[in-house]
């Protein structure tokens, strides 16, 4: 009787029920839905590593951002100390310039100095030998 049911579309199952499936297809069926729900759950968790793979590297972005950060003014203190270091370099070469002159200066009025200070000993022996 169940071949002459089946011909009509009509199949009962392993617990008698009656299907309108053959039962090759609903099982073929409930394989591809259990397969689907295991897809499911696979995408469910990629998303999940997925997301927390984003914040990470969200995460590891803004440290990076700090330290560049951090970098880039310890970069801009250290020029400006270079150039601090500069100046204070070119005002103490002026500073020597400056103190060089004065000793050529002083040198040239001890010089002159002596000679008068000669002219004048001089005079005076002149003088008292008379």
């Amino acid at each position: 009787m169940s071949e002459f049911l089946s011909k009509y579309g009509i199949f009962f199952d392993e617990v008698d029920r009656v299907c309108i499936l053959e039962p090759e297809i609903a099982k073929q069926t409930n394989d591809l839905k259990e397969e689907c729900r295991i897809y499911t759950e696979k995408i469910e968790e990629f998303q999940r590593i997925g997301t927390k793979f984003i914040s990470m590297v969200d995460q590891l972005g803004k440290e990076v951002e700090n330290e560049k950060i951090k970098a880039i003014g310890a970069r801009n203190i250290l020029q400006s100390m270079e150039k601090e270091k500069e100046n204070h370099h070119q005002q103490l070469q002026a500073l020597i310039t400056e103190k060089s002159m004065e000793l050529e200066r002083l040198k040239i009025q001890l010089t002159s100095l002596q000679k008068t200070e000669m002219e004048q000993m001089d005079l005076i022996n002149q003088l008292t030998h008379y």
